[in-house]
């Protein structure tokens, strides 16, 4: 995810809601991939963005395709008949979402570009409006605007003057990009209806996303953008491949299968929170002055999201 977690909301029906089993999964898999920028802002100056994309997708891939081998008939049955549409999807969602994450983060703090990435949602909404025609109303069209202007005055950093000029941050632009491919990715998703169930599509997306960033990654090494393979770096990919991608994507499963895709989805929004609480005690980071743009975003969001216009009242006959 990107570091979020891959929403297959369409790939497998809900099934009843019996228990609040499902809540701890949810946050764990969220504390995890909170954790995910942690790791990545940690290792970025020994790790190119794409060599880390490369192997955190291989490896998460290559721990999960064995707990899905009675889908493994499934799976190559749907990759015969629709592997362009996989790829294609893997590479926006994972490959492009991730790798723009990565470089974002070689240029902006850990603590900034997830409060940015919680601006996904709403980008989702947007585009399933124009791609799958689903109706955007007054109030998710006012949620997306003032969530718009809280990203505008983030990546501004809160200078309007260098809005103007086109004197924005690079990193903030990146995380952005990432933030539209997620959304992007999101909305294809629900469009491709690939019917097969949830673990199993995540295992051939992140295959797909690996086999995209390669390209990339030997660019890397072409350019002599060489990956510092010591005890730091692979500490930190250890916990991007596994706790971070493997089981984070697992917890995800569990949690969308017991709470139901939307009201796990919906809790996205406390990887924002540690984000910030494990940036302050791992990083050292703090919230700067234009972090308040944060206040727009979630404003937004509940607009979006929460405010139900009420039904029209019957009228008398």
């Amino acid at each position: 995810m990107q570091a979020m977690p891959i929403a297959c909301q369409a790939a497998q029906p809900v099934r009843p809601i019996s228990s609040l089993a499902g809540y701890p999964a949810a946050i764990l898999c969220w504390l995890l991939s909170a954790g995910v920028y942690i790791a990545a802002k940690w290792v970025a100056p020994e790790m190119p963005p794409w060599g880390l994309c490369f192997w955190r997708l291989t490896l998460a891939c290559a721990l999960l395709l064995p707990i899905v081998h009675r889908h493994h008939e499934a799976m190559i049955g749907l990759l015969r008949t629709r592997a362009v549409e996989v790829v294609a999807v893997g590479a926006i969602g994972l490959t492009l979402c991730q790798g723009m994450i990565y470089h974002g983060l070689n240029h902006t703090d850990a603590t900034t570009a997830g409060i940015i990435m919680a601006l996904s949602p709403v980008m989702t909404m947007v585009l399933a409006r124009f791609v799958l025609g689903e109706p955007l109303g007054l109030w998710k069209s006012l949620g997306a605007l003032v969530a718009l202007a809280g990203m505008i005055f983030i990546v501004a950093h809160g200078n309007l003057t260098a809005l103007l000029q086109l004197k924005l941050n690079a990193g903030e632009l990146w995380i952005v990009g990432s933030a539209f491919c997620w959304g992007l990715y999101t909305v294809l998703l629900r469009r491709a209806k690939f019917g097969i169930e949830l673990l199993p599509m995540v295992v051939l997306l992140l295959g797909a996303g690996a086999l995209v960033a390669l390209p990339f990654h030997l660019w890397e090494l072409f350019n002599d953008e060489r990956s510092a393979m010591n005890a730091h770096s692979l500490l930190a990919l250890a916990y991007l491949a596994g706790p971070g991608g493997a089981l984070m994507y697992y917890l995800y499963n569990k949690s969308v299968q017991t709470l139901g895709a939307s009201r796990a989805s919906m809790l996205l929004y406390l990887q924002t929170v540690f984000v910030a609480m494990l940036a302050y005690l791992l990083l050292d980071e703090g919230l700067h002055d234009y972090d308040l743009g944060a206040a727009f975003i979630v404003a937004g969001i509940v607009l979006a999201t929460m405010v139900r216009p009420r039904p029209a009242e019957p009228r008398a006959a």
